[in-house]
């Protein structure tokens, strides 16, 4: 029987396959368009579906006016999620050794989105504290969130903003154990989507490309939502890594 596949997955997938075996090393040039049309007898249509498929999947990405280029997929690192991490702004593991570690926060008063609103069991247009992170690896974005927390439990309190006052740095829990409020778990969900053209610029990728999102909810001793995040990082170059603890 015949190659079945669409012509544009089999220039994908045979493209995919010159990569991961090293025959077009990072930073090489991807054939042109003119040159797919004629080794495949395929149409400008086709071959652009081709390469979008490669960009999506994080293989190659588009220099404006050059063409398109191998990327390094060589995996960033880990993020560690267990008890003892989950609260930590930035809890990764990265994969090269002796690379400086940071992030910055950006804080702003607004009107919860409906989808955040329903995640916090709030009403849609409540006033949130919204956080956006960037943490960086050697001075270059590695991975975003954002973290929204109802005002209503913080405002007029010394953790009204995360990464400011006497408490900044300290975490949900460190953060709200200091207004009275016991955090006792912390929900995930984890899922995929194609990154923005802003998150594509951030991290280093093609927009469209395939994004790990994790969606975090923290609450309290009465099951109340206190603070809710999107942790998003590019899925081919980070894993998640997950400790379930037995014991006890």
């Amino acid at each position: 029987m015949g190659d079945t596949r669409p012509v544009y997955q089999r220039i994908a997938d045979e493209l995919r396959d010159r990569i991961d075996s090293g025959e077009l090393k990072v930073g090489a040039q991807i054939p042109s368009r003119s040159e797919l049309k004629r080794a495949y007898a395929a149409s400008d249509q086709t071959v652009d579906r081709a390469v979008r498929v490669l960009k999506a999947a994080g293989y190659a990405q588009g220099q404006f006016g050059r063409g398109v280029f191998v990327t390094d997929r060589t995996p960033l690192g880990t993020l560690l999620r267990d008890t003892g991490t989950v609260d930590t702004p930035f809890a990764a593991r990265i994969s090269t050794p002796d690379t400086a570690v940071a992030w910055e926060a950006t804080s702003v008063t607004t009107p919860a989105p409906r989808h955040v609103a329903e995640r916090l069991g709030i009403a849609a247009g409540d006033r949130v504290m919204c956080t956006r992170y960037e943490y960086l690896a050697d001075r270059r974005p590695v991975q975003l969130a954002t973290s929204w927390e109802p005002l209503a439990r913080t405002e007029g309190t010394d953790v009204v903003f995360p990464e400011r006052g006497p408490y900044a740095r300290r975490g949900v829990r460190g953060r709200m154990a200091a207004i009275g409020i016991r955090v006792v778990r912390a929900a995930e969900i984890v899922g995929s989507r194609a990154a923005t053209s802003a998150e594509a610029e951030a991290l280093g990728c093609a927009p469209g490309q395939c994004l790990t999102v994790v969606e975090r909810t923290h609450y309290d001793a009465d099951d109340r939502p206190v603070e809710t995040s999107d942790v998003v990082v590019r899925a081919d170059r980070w894993r998640l890594e997950y400790s379930i603890d037995f014991t006890g």
